[in-house]
Order: structure tokens, then C-alpha cells, then sequence
């Protein structure tokens, strides 16, 4: 008998957690496949486009979450008292019925979940996956950080129009509008590269954490730093060839860039140049921090 309860208690923890996870699909299953649909398809508004990182990012976070299931397991039960406030707000977020509450409901079960079972210890250890999960969740945030890109905007049809009047290209640049060949291109709020912006960030974060090195705040800061340079050169680049194809009557090509599947390779290529960064920053500061000793 005395065997059979201890199996019995410790099948119970189990149990518990397939029923959470249960719940947890059969409410998320729907809105998870709408984004993911939305993200492949591109047939929802511009700003839920902007979150398209979640595609790679969600998965390595639950990824994340199963390496730490031992982990996770060792932990002592703790509740914390902003967990049952964060499943309330969740649960008021889902029930609402808008749009963009229901999505930041997820978020907020998820950490309320890691409070209720594991207080802020869980929460510490599943922080890395939560942040994926919320910088991947659907928000206004695009929509209210776009009134304020004019200067990005101006700087980058700028920086296009001199690059093609250096290639002989007569282009006449009047703050966000550009004038070529008869034609007129607009740097618009949405052209500013926002969304490749956010989604190099979130790549990098993701890399920072896979080679370890998201704890030398040195090469963070530096990896961090240069990747946004890079994402910003990478978008103008790219809106001087919309610009070019524009001009020249080269539809299909600015369509393919624009609209397209070659925006998308172009920015997987782009996303490809941060592994080798990464690495060589690594190597970089490894060498720096050996050097001292070996001279000593």
C-alpha cells in the first residue's frame, strides 16, 4: 500500500501538468495557428507581419522549455502572489473578445502559470523562453512607433538618392519622396525597417543565448550594436533597389523585392551574416581577455 501512494504522489505532479497543457492547447491551438497562418500567408494587417520572427522564435523557446524540464522539476513549489494576479488578468485579456488583448492573455498565463507553481525561481528559469514568447506576441506597438520614423524615413530616401546619383541616375529627393525616370518612390513609415529591425534583434537575442555569450555584457553590447548597423545599411540598400527597379520600369523585379518571396530571401541572407559576427566577436574578446596572460 505504502508503495502504490508513493506512486501515486508522484504521478500526481505529472498529471496536473498534461491537464495544464491540455487546457493550454485547447485555448491557444487557434490563435497560434492564426498567427502562424497570418505570418506565412501575409494575410493579415502590416503591424501582425512584424511579429513574423515568432515563426522561428516560439519554437526554440518550447525547445528551451523541454532542455529545462529537470530543472524545472527540482524547483520547490512556490506561489507567488502575483501569479494568481497575472492568470486573472490573462483569463479577463482572453475573455475580452479584442484582438490584441487575447494575444497578450498568452503571454500573461505563461508567466502566471511559472509564478503559481514555482514562484520567482520558475520564473528566472523559463525568463529567456517568456521574453521569446512576448517579443513574439502580436501588438500595436508598430502601428504607434510609426508616426515617429519621419527622420529614419528622410535618412534613408537621402542615403538612396545618393547612392544612385553616384551611379549616374538623375534622382531628386524631397524628404521621404523619391523622383527618378518620371516616377515617384516613397520611403513610407512601413518601408523604414522596422519589422527587419525587430526581427535582427530578435535573432540576435536568440543567438546571444544559443553560444552562451548573452552573459558578457561586452560582446552583447558590441553584437547588439553592429547588428543594428547592419539591419539599417541592409535596408537601404534594399529601398535603392526598389528604387532603381521602380525607375527603370522594372515592375516584376520591384514587386519580387517588395512584395515578394525575394524580400524574404533578402532578409535571410541578411539574418545569415549574424552567425559569422557572432563568432568573430567571440573570437575577438576571447583573444583580448587570453592576451594579458600570455604575455605575462
Amino acid at each position: 500500500m505504502a508503495i502504490q501512494q508513493q506512486v501515486k504522489n508522484s504521478n500526481t505532479p505529472q498529471l496536473l501538468s498534461l491537464a495544464i497543457l491540455g487546457v493550454l492547447v485547447l485555448l491557444y491551438a487557434p490563435l497560434l495557428l492564426h498567427w502562424l497562418d497570418g505570418w506565412l500567408h501575409k494575410n493579415i494587417s502590416t503591424e501582425h507581419e512584424y511579429f513574423s520572427h515568432g515563426l522561428i522564435g516560439l519554437p526554440f523557446a518550447a525547445y528551451i522549455v523541454w532542455l529545462q524540464r529537470k530543472q524545472w522539476q527540482r524547483l520547490p513549489d512556490i506561489i507567488h502572489p502575483l501569479g494568481p494576479v497575472l492568470l486573472l488578468v490573462g483569463g479577463v485579456f482572453y475573455l475580452s473578445g479584442v484582438a490584441e488583448w487575447v494575444n497578450l492573455s498568452f503571454p500573461a498565463i505563461l508567466a502566471g502559470l511559472c509564478l503559481w507553481f514555482k514562484g520567482m525561481p520558475g520564473v528566472k528559469l523559463q525568463g529567456f523562453p517568456l521574453l521569446l514568447v512576448f517579443f513574439a506576441t502580436p501588438t500595436a506597438g508598430p502601428y504607434l512607433i510609426a508616426p515617429y520614423t519621419l527622420p529614419l524615413q528622410s535618412f534613408i530616401a537621402g542615403t538612396a538618392g545618393f547612392i544612385l546619383n553616384q551611379f549616374g541616375m538623375e534622382v531628386t529627393v524631397d524628404g521621404v519622396n523619391l523622383y527618378v525616370g518620371g516616377r515617384i518612390v516613397e520611403v513610407a513609415p512601413y518601408c523604414a525597417g522596422l519589422k527587419m529591425l525587430f526581427t535582427t534583434m530578435y535573432v540576435s537575442l536568440m543567438l546571444l543565448y544559443w553560444t552562451g555569450a548573452l552573459s558578457s555584457r561586452r560582446t552583447t553590447n558590441w553584437f547588439l550594436l553592429i547588428a543594428v548597423v547592419i539591419s539599417i545599411s541592409a535596408n537601404i540598400l534594399r529601398n535603392t533597389a526598389l528604387t532603381f527597379f521602380h525607375g527603370t520600369g522594372q515592375e516584376a523585379a520591384f514587386k519580387w523585392l517588395h512584395e515578394g518571396w525575394g524580400g524574404d530571401l533578402y532578409s535571410g541572407c541578411m539574418l545569415l551574416v549574424l552567425v559569422p559576427l557572432l563568432n568573430r566577436i567571440n573570437s575577438y574578446f576571447s583573444t583580448s581577455e587570453t592576451q594579458p596572460e600570455a604575455e605575462a
